[in-house]
């Protein structure tokens, strides 16, 4: 190559790796302003998140906000995502850690309780967001229904793969063992959070017994009762969780 080639290609590469740190840079402001868009909306709701109140929490000018979401109902949709991907990663991606059948089966619903009751003070935006969107057609509420029917499609797959290895009986009704299971959920969300019911946790867990008892063969019970007296693995620190449903 000669000199002049090499000349003219430092400026190229100049410009190359400025445009890198300028994308990382905004991936980050992104970012940054979306992790204060989800804690507004999880207190606040999905309606009570606009571009100027975000712009007073991030410091942030109405116009750096905007560029990076173009409209409230962006803004809206991205939250919603990003909502769902902290939910399966805390509740999905560490429950199916367990072997099919019931072992899995508990873990989904208990770390889905413990979710709940962590967001008693702060509230869960599917709960919340079906509230503000059950009556409104438009791109925010098809996001929520999608992410919602994703989550309740892998607790329905965990049934299945349940009565596959023999731990809930044949005849079990899948879709009413998940609406039993939801259905407990709603109740621990308002009990603990608007009642203030201290025993809502409680009666929650001993929900998910009763719908056991009407269900569980005694070799789901068995690799029930052997997974809870086993102390839990600690998670892997790499490769991270891969995001095919198991």
């Amino acid at each position: 190559m000669s000199t002049s080639s090499l000349t003219s290609a430092k400026p190229s590469a100049v410009a190359a790796r400025r445009g890198v740190r300028s994308l990382q840079k905004g991936a980050q402001t992104r970012a940054a302003i979306l992790d204060a868009a989800l804690g507004l909306a999880s207190h606040m709701g999905l309606e009570g998140l606009s571009i100027g109140a975000l712009a007073d929490v991030t410091k942030m000018s109405k116009s750096g906000v905007f560029a990076h979401f173009g409209s409230r109902e962006e803004l809206q949709i991205a939250v919603v995502r990003e909502y769902h991907a902290k939910f399966e990663e805390e509740v999905f991606f560490t429950a199916i850690r367990q072997p099919r059948g019931l072992p899995r089966l508990r873990a989904l619903f208990e770390r889905w309780v413990h979710r709940t009751s962590v967001e008693v003070d702060s509230g869960c935006i599917y709960i919340s967001g079906a509230v503000e969107f059950d009556d409104r057609p438009g791109p925010v509420r098809e996001a929520l229904v999608g992410m919602v029917r994703d989550w309740h499609a892998a607790i329905r797959k965990a049934i299945l793969l349940a009565q596959e290895v023999g731990h809930l009986v044949p005849d079990a009704d899948p879709d009413q063992v998940l609406f039993e299971m939801h259905g407990l959920i709603l109740s621990l969300h308002h009990d603990a959070r608007f009642l203030r019911s201290p025993g809502a946790l409680a009666r929650a867990r001993t929900g998910l017994e009763r719908i056991l008892d009407s269900f569980a063969t005694p070799a789901g019970r068995k690799a029930d009762a052997q997974t809870r007296q086993t102390p839990p693995h600690p998670a892997p620190a790499s490769p991270a969780p891969s995001r095919k449903r198991a």
